[in-house]
């Protein structure tokens, strides 16, 4: 019998460093960030995801980065109005208020707590979406998101390797003067910007991976790389691993993605805790049709001991909101 393939497999390389339930992490970048971010989020990994909104290209990055490093805090000229909103070139639209102060608040709020996040974390994550950038005609500077402002605008340029490369050369020198223990994992986003077109999108993600490999042979002591672009145009080569759009991810793929990071990056003892994790977790979304029963009761107070437990044996951990919702389902 013919021993036949139905799959190309992408080798993973084996990383010295790893992640767990003692580390911190920090993610920034495209959505696709938020996609792995959230999923450590989920099993009560302690990880700070996306600062300054998703973020689809190296400058915008960057630009996040450094105001973290600097601590900067913004202010009204860093803000821009339109369509009864106030904007900040540097973050996403979901930092967009219609109350300019209160804008200001939640920008600010959120830089101070992620510079001292970024400062003590053991991993950065840094996925690159897209090569091409936008440039606000006003000022020149490169723009994190566009708020809908007219295309007219701005200009739109695509980087090139040796501009990506320059930059993060001097960004990880600085981001080592603040934390020299940390470790930087780059990796390109599977999601295609098909706005761009096909072949311009292929080159955009080429720019991106010949970016990284450059960055990191120079900085091979604390950066690597994660092939997770070459996971779904490999492995998952077929389109009922998208969502309905053909362009994101299904969560099918999604898990897939996940279950290589997780093997590549997390601790054993870390994988294995996480499953306890994930069934506690689960249990507290489990809804019954009368909480009232003596069966429920003594399953929401087992439940609650376990947490218990765990916090005890882990102090790192926080269920605070799984305990607060078992809570409300006890008889008075």
């Amino acid at each position: 019998m013919t021993n036949l393939k139905f799959q190309t497999i992408v080798d993973i390389p084996k990383f010295e460093w790893k992640t767990g339930y003692s580390k911190q992490n920090i993610f920034m970048g495209s959505c696709f960030t938020e996609n792995v971010g959230n999923k450590m989020a989920a099993l009560k990994y302690n990880v700070d995801i996306n600062p300054f909104g998703i973020l689809y290209n190296p400058l915008s990055v960057a630009n996040g980065i450094k105001i973290l490093l600097n601590k900067k805090e913004f202010t009204g000229n860093d803000l821009i109005q339109y369509n009864g909103l106030w904007h900040s070139f540097y973050h996403h639209g979901k930092f967009s208020l219609a109350d300019k102060n209160a804008t200001l608040q939640t920008i600010n709020n959120r830089i101070e707590s992620s510079a001292e996040y970024l400062k003590n974390a053991n991993f950065l994550f840094i996925t690159f979406g897209t090569a091409w950038v936008y440039k606000y005609k006003a000022t020149g500077k490169t723009v994190s998101n566009c708020h809908k402002i007219p295309a007219k605008e701005f200009e739109r340029v695509r980087l090139s390797v040796d501009e990506i490369v320059k930059e993060y050369e001097k960004l990880l020198t600085d981001i080592k003067k603040i934390n020299p223990a940390l470790k930087v994992i780059f990796t390109v986003s599977p999601i295609r910007h098909w706005k761009d077109g096909a072949t311009e999108n292929q080159r955009s993600k080429a720019t991106l991976s010949l970016a990284i490999d450059r960055i990191i042979k120079s900085n091979i002591d604390s950066c690597a790389y994660f092939p997770s672009y070459e996971i779904v145009m490999d492995e998952l080569r077929d389109y009922r691993f998208y969502a309905p759009d053909m362009i994101h991810l299904s969560d099918v793929a999604i898990q897939h993605i996940w279950e290589k990071f997780e093997a590549a990056f997390i601790l054993e003892e870390s994988q294995k805790i996480s499953k306890k994790v994930q069934k506690i977790v689960a249990s507290t979304l489990h809804r019954p049709f009368n909480i009232h029963t003596k069966e429920h009761q003594d399953f929401v107070r087992k439940q609650l001991s376990k947490l218990e437990m765990i916090e005890k044996k882990y102090p790192f951990f926080n269920f605070i909101n799984e305990k607060e919702a078992l809570q409300n389902q006890l008889k008075v």
